[in-house]
């Protein structure tokens, strides 16, 4: 009886860390990038896009330590004046794709700590209602840029905690 209990006790400590029971995670960030910032700047944005591989959630909140607060905003026209509002939280039904980018959904950096520097990175961590948080790092690129350079060095990266 010892031996099976002392079996199951070393799978238990090992299976996690060889990937045996490790568990893809449902919510995956891809392509997160972040337009550089003027040095006087206090806040900035930052793009990704989400593929939910589970099942129905929800992002509820996001934090980073390059910026005081982090929000999720949508971009609305109203009677011809562009407006920024905040979203308190994305619905990801289970399968689904959604693109954050500029001009549309997308996450605003406010009250920034430092500017936003081309080539610089910082990580970003976004909370949902049912998957575990997920930690990526936002890579920023030129002032003005439409989109993460996918072929040179804004490559994101996403861990899960």
């Amino acid at each position: 009886m010892r031996r099976h209990l002392l079996i199951a006790a070393l799978l238990t400590c090992i299976a996690p860390v060889a990937g045996i029971c490790a568990e893809s995670p449902a919510i995956v960030v891809e392509n997160p990038w972040a337009r550089a910032t003027s040095p006087s700047a206090k806040v900035g944005g930052a793009f990704l896009t989400l593929r939910n591989t589970g099942s129905d959630d929800r992002l509820l909140e996001m934090s980073s330590p390059i910026a005081a607060t982090v929000e999720l905003h949508r971009t609305v026209n109203a009677n011809g004046v562009m407006k920024m509002l905040p979203v308190d939280a994305l619905p990801v039904a289970a399968g689904q794709t959604i693109e954050l980018k500029p001009g549309n959904l997308h996450i605003m950096l406010i009250d920034l700590r430092r500017p936003l520097k081309p080539g610089d990175s910082f990580p970003l961590t976004l909370r949902f209602e049912k998957a575990p948080p997920v930690t990526t790092t936002v890579v920023v690129g030129a002032p003005g840029a439409a989109g993460p350079d996918l072929h040179g060095h804004m490559h994101g990266t996403t861990t899960t905690p």
